[in-house]
């Protein structure tokens, strides 16, 4: 049974995710909490799924190798978005990305002299809430120092679409998606499994709401109360985050975008959700077209001096 209520614990932090994906994830925890192998073909969905993105994620590097003259720095952001890494590697399939260390890579690439333009490459469900705000707002300073992009490819769905909508361009691949603008969690109620086995769990505490919302007991109204408050909160910051970086209102968002679906690439720039429908490497040549036609630093610095030097 306490497998069962890490379980429970896992599903009651507010997820800014896909719901298929964490019903996978829940699926391979609930085999896990019965002591249960995940089965053959999750097994193999999940190790596929690593190869695939370990692959992807050299290939952004060599990526940013290529464009390293061009002064284009590729950030890949795959999988599951926690706030400090790892935590669902071995369940979530495509594995995770820390909010944490994606500021880091960012902050060096800000600092990086060479770097003129950051690419975001996006493939993700979403994720955890914790950390997301603080990573866009991060996103959304380095605006203000150097030229970010974002590309949605394949997906950039809830808190990967919050992250995306952070930039100051966002683009969709043709056969990509991006939504699912919506925060959600749950709760379970073990106590007709705890009854049956013949166990009744007591709860010693202090503070009147400590153990709200705990899964030994059905969840009252005024719990679930507190606990759909909580989902809103989030909600709203989200939905104030889209309605910021696509230059939308916070009614246009939540009457439409913001209602929890998933879009294709068309439907998706007809609600303006995304400022175009590129490639990657469509994305990427643009960037570098940008870069070529862009006046570099030095060479302006040199034509001021110069000047300065025909006054004397």
């Amino acid at each position: 049974m306490n497998k069962h209520l890490l379980v429970s614990e896992f599903l009651t932090t507010p997820w800014a995710l896909m719901p298929e994906r964490l019903q996978a994830m829940t699926a391979v925890l609930t085999r896990w909490s019965s002591d249960e192998p995940p089965s053959e073909e999750t097994m193999f969905q999940i190790n596929a799924d690593r190869v695939l993105r370990d692959t992807r994620k050299q290939f952004a590097s060599d990526r940013a190798a290529s464009n390293a003259g061009a002064g284009i720095a590729v950030l890949p952001l795959y999988g599951v978005v926690t706030q400090r890494g790892n935590m669902v590697d071995d369940i979530s399939g495509p594995g995770s990305t820390s909010t944490q260390k994606f500021t880091s890579a960012l902050r060096q690439v800000l600092a990086d002299d060479s770097v003129g333009q950051i690419l975001i490459d996006i493939d993700s469900p979403g994720g955890s809430v914790y950390g997301v705000s603080e990573l866009a707002a991060e996103i959304m300073k380095a605006r203000t120092q150097k030229p970010v992009v974002a590309v949605a490819n394949s997906l950039a769905a809830s808190a990967a679409y919050w992250i995306g909508c952070a930039a100051g361009e966002f683009y969709v691949t043709p056969g990509g998606e991006v939504g699912s603008i919506g925060v959600w969690q749950a709760h379970f109620d073990y106590s007709k499994a705890l009854e049956g086995d013949g166990v009744k769990p007591t709860l010693i505490s202090a503070g009147k709401f400590k153990v709200e919302g705990n899964p030994y007991v059905p969840l009252d109204l005024e719990a679930l109360s507190f606990m759909q408050s909580r989902v809103d909160d989030y909600y709203n910051a989200f939905a104030k985050a889209v309605a910021k970086g696509r230059g939308l209102t916070v009614n246009d968002v939540r009457e439409g975008m913001g209602e929890g679906r998933v879009l294709g690439a068309d439907a998706a720039l007809a609600a303006k959700m995304v400022d175009g429908v590129a490639t990657f490497d469509e994305v990427l040549a643009k960037m570098q077209k940008t870069a070529r036609s862009a006046q570099p630093v030095g060479a302006s610095r040199l034509k001021q001096a110069r000047a300065a030097l025909a006054l004397i």
